[in-house]
């Protein structure tokens, strides 16, 4: 059986429904106030789940915590979350959604050697890492430009 943390498996994003949002906005808080007052280490997690069998409890790893609240943050803003492991190898299109961009300008991306890839067959396979950190450094030099200009506005008194 594939495993269910490949993004190829990955059940699709879901957008939040407005109680959704809500009931995470309030989680999130009471998770963020937890790990705010745990001094020793992240607190363990337990979560009751009622089902088609008795209630249960599931322990979580004190790991998760945070990324829990993480999800939590982003579901209470309305947005959409879907967890990728870092070294998952996402195909072309899957890297061009993540950064936003259009699938034959990633491709030129490739080509061009500003993202390592590796070919399976004729397929072009992009992990995940290796992209995060070529938007990392992106979103960086963006910044930069952007601080520059801000200061250059700045010097010639332009209202900015």
């Amino acid at each position: 059986m594939p495993a269910l943390t490949s993004p190829r498996f990955a059940p699709p994003p879901v957008l939040p429904s407005p109680d959704d949002q809500e009931l995470a906005r309030k989680s999130s808080r009471t998770l963020l106030g937890l790990l705010q007052q745990a001094r020793s280490g992240l607190p363990q997690l337990t979560f009751p789940v009622r089902g088609q069998r008795a209630a249960e409890t599931v322990p979580l790893p004190a790991a998760a915590a945070p990324l829990i609240a993480q999800i939590l943050s982003q579901l209470a803003r309305g947005n959409a979350v879907t967890v990728i492991p870092i070294h998952s190898e996402l195909t072309t299109q899957q890297a061009a959604d993540l950064l936003g961009v259009s699938r034959p300008h990633l491709v030129g991306l490739l080509q061009e050697k500003k993202v390592p890839f590796r070919k399976v067959g004729s397929h072009r396979r992009v992990r995940f890492s290796d992209l995060m950190a070529f938007k990392s450094a992106e979103d960086a030099a963006r910044q930069k430009a952007l601080d520059a200009l801000a200061a250059q506005a700045q010097e010639l008194k332009l209202g900015y």
